[in-house]
């Protein structure tokens, strides 16, 4: 059974770095990665077995939210419980050769 994938995106490094902590924390998880949506939006990326990652994602949500700032951080997250394997063939969601020794 493939992995599944967890997702948290926001606004601003500082927040990503928060939510990244929390997460691979949180759980049993590995972050296998992040996307840079745009100048200023970040999407971190975990994999791991369903319930961790469930855990996992809900960490970095409540981490954000203790990020100080005047406006909102959080964009969205997601958990995608068994993902298709044509996702880890086309997006930059799976283990690889820098996380394989983190790997959950």
């Amino acid at each position: 059974m493939p992995a599944a994938v967890g997702m948290v995106e926001v606004k601003g490094l500082p927040p990503a770095l928060a939510v990244a902590d929390a997460m691979v924390k949180a759980a049993r998880v590995t972050l296998v990665g992040y996307e840079k949506v745009s100048s200023a939006r970040y999407t971190m990326i975990v994999r791991g077995v369903v319930s961790e990652v469930q855990i996992s994602v809900a960490a970095g949500v409540e981490a954000v939210k203790k990020v100080k700032t005047q406006e909102e951080l959080l964009l969205s997250y997601h958990v995608i419980a068994s993902p298709d394997a044509n996702l880890d063939l086309v997006l930059p969601i799976n283990y690889n050769l820098e996380t394989d020794e983190f790997r959950m």
